[in-house]
């Protein structure tokens, strides 16, 4: 069992940034992939970002590439997400997810591949 936990969301005007982290308790931290995803309201949860379990491959869906990075600290447990020239449509909850399979590659995509989910943190971009 792993457990997420996020925390920085906020609420900033568009062009700001702002760095979320997830830190993971529970489990080899090593041992996960690790992604972002999204969820606006009425809208179906979206992938973001994904990271493998070194931290040398990343994953990014086409609509954040270039303002969002994924990284990671294996040391303290901690994968970040840091979102730069923020727009009205990143407005979303946040979730962590841990993925157990795929942990040499940054390539889950969808919301089933991971296996443990944080509860969340929202992000709020005002015009």
């Amino acid at each position: 069992q792993v457990q997420l936990v996020e925390s920085g969301g906020g609420l900033v005007q568009a062009g700001g940034s702002l760095r979320l982290s997830c830190v993971a308790s529970g489990r080899t931290f090593s041992n996960y992939a690790m992604g972002w995803f999204r969820q606006a309201p009425g809208k179906e949860r979206e992938f973001v970002a994904a990271i493998n379990w070194s931290g040398t491959s990343t994953n990014y869906a086409d609509s954040v590439k270039g303002r969002f990075t994924i990284s990671r600290d294996n040391a303290k447990n901690t994968v970040y997400l840091q979102m730069n020239s923020l727009k009205p449509e990143d407005t979303a909850v946040y979730s962590c997810a841990a993925d157990r399979i795929r942990i040499n590659s940054a390539t889950g995509e969808s919301a089933g591949e991971y296996d443990y989910w944080g509860q969340g943190t929202q992000v709020t971009i005002s015009s």
